[in-house]
């Protein structure tokens, strides 16, 4: 029974923190005047949920530690999380017009072939778009760097980009079927999910769930020595 209701405690101390990275991000984007604090609000979530991983002693977190957490990792952002965010939107943007000239063209076969290309296209880099900012907060290389081995993740790590395409299509489910998740998870969630499946699966120096739980086993010993 003690089991229990302890891991109750500690999946309510997670949904606590997620809901805490939601609203920080909408009071930090308004601080950012929208435009400029969008993106960086984007990053500080995922730097909040790598530190949160990697602090294997303590993951019982306050919701004043979850904010200070969140708001240096803004502060910290604010040019290069833009200089990240604004291409990556210009391209996305793109597809989308290119998805829909397409379905609202009659080119024949070849319309029906490139619509599928398409939506191949376009969630190759949906996947993208939110393993790169994990593998981003993970690794404090320049932004092509990212980009190239994000998209050679993408590829090379099947089970982890099918993971996290599945957690997304889930999640989007759910707030399609209960509209009160988008308003208290909001984009929270799924970059919670993503850094999840990419700690379980990416098997990415510095945030392995093979190098990083271990530790925490370790200290359970040491805390509950055997004989």
């Amino acid at each position: 029974m003690k089991r229990v209701a302890t891991g109750y405690e500690f999946l309510a101390r997670i949904l606590m923190m997620i809901v805490v990275v939601h609203i920080a991000g909408i009071v930090h984007t308004l601080l950012g005047l929208v435009a400029g604090g969008f993106f960086p609000s984007i990053a500080a979530g995922y730097c909040t949920y790598r530190t949160w991983i990697q602090g294997v002693e303590d993951r019982s977190w306050t919701v004043r530690h979850t904010w200070v957490v969140f708001h240096r990792s803004w502060k910290s952002e604010l040019v290069s999380a833009n200089a990240f965010g604004y291409p990556q939107l210009a391209v996305g943007m793109l597809l989308v017009w290119e998805y829909w000239f397409v379905q609202a063209n009659d080119l024949g076969g070849a319309g029906v072939a490139l619509s599928g290309a398409l939506v191949v296209i376009c969630c190759i880099y949906g996947l993208f778009m939110l393993m790169s900012w994990a593998m981003r907060a993970n690794f404090r290389e320049k932004p092509l760097w990212i980009v190239r081995t994000t998209l050679s993740l993408v590829v090379a790590r099947p089970l982890c980009s099918l993971m996290v395409l599945l957690m997304f299509i889930l999640i989007s489910w759910g707030y399609y079927r209960w509209s009160g998740l988008m308003a208290a998870f909001g984009l929270s969630l799924p970059a919670f999910a993503t850094m999840m499946s990419m700690y379980s699966w990416a098997r990415i120096p510095g945030m392995d769930i093979h190098d990083i739980e271990p530790t925490k086993r370790d200290l359970e010993r040491r805390r509950h020595p055997r004989g």
